[in-house]
């Protein structure tokens, strides 16, 4: 599989010809889409999905399939009949390759905040995007692991912890658009010393194997 880091929580993921895109949101760039076969979405903010983005792909390529929470579907209702509600526990194909779902509730923001549902998506049984959670999933050997490092809903030492409960052979920071880059440079600094494994942060563009 090779994968592309776009802005903040935007992940690509190509295999055997097949795109697959997991949170398009409005930080990320809209070349994310290019060709996309298939879509997953977390949840419902904004930073995790761009409905107009979204929109404009399916103009493009009409074969496109969209998998999120039900609680998502509302914002989705102009795209059709190409989104399929998912949730916890669900096992699927997209664009040719096999999802899981896990977690079930977007991280506390505040206690007087309402928190939304929320999916991690691991992708053929390698890498994992636990979109504005962490939630392990458990019962699996994660190879690449996104992690969280900057939000109004997490501490630096949560992110390392998650890294230590995943136990991937690397992780690559997530959700980082918030982040100036002394920002970056710190936090950089602090996940590589104590995540445990191979760590960095892709620029938005940036693609690994």
């Amino acid at each position: 599989m090779q994968l592309t880091k776009y802005g903040h929580s935007c992940v690509r993921i190509a295999h055997d010809g097949a795109v697959l895109v997991i949170d398009p949101g409005g930080f990320s760039e809209p070349a994310a889409l290019d060709g996309v076969d298939a879509v997953l979405i977390t949840h419902e903010h904004f930073d995790h999905i761009d409905v107009d983005a979204l929109g404009d792909a399916l103009a493009k390529r009409a074969t496109v399939t969209v998998h999120t929470h039900a609680s998502v579907l509302p914002k989705l209702a102009g795209l059709g009949g190409v989104v399929t509600a998912v949730e916890p526990g669900d096992t699927f194909a997209a664009a040719g390759m096999r999802i899981q779902t896990f977690g079930g509730w977007h991280a506390e923001i505040h206690p007087e905040i309402p928190r939304v549902p929320n999916l991690g998506f691991l992708v053929n049984d390698q890498v994992y995007h636990p979109g504005d959670s962490f939630d392990v999933p458990e019962g699996v050997q994660v190879d690449t692991l996104f992690v969280p490092v900057s939000a109004p809903w997490l501490k630096l030492s949560e992110a390392v912890d998650f890294v230590r409960a995943v136990a991937p052979r690397r992780a690559f920071a997530l959700h980082d658009a918030l982040l100036s880059d002394a920002g970056h440079t710190v936090t950089d600094a602090n996940m590589s010393k104590l995540s445990g494994c191979e760590y960095a942060r892709l620029e938005p563009g940036t693609r690994v194997r």
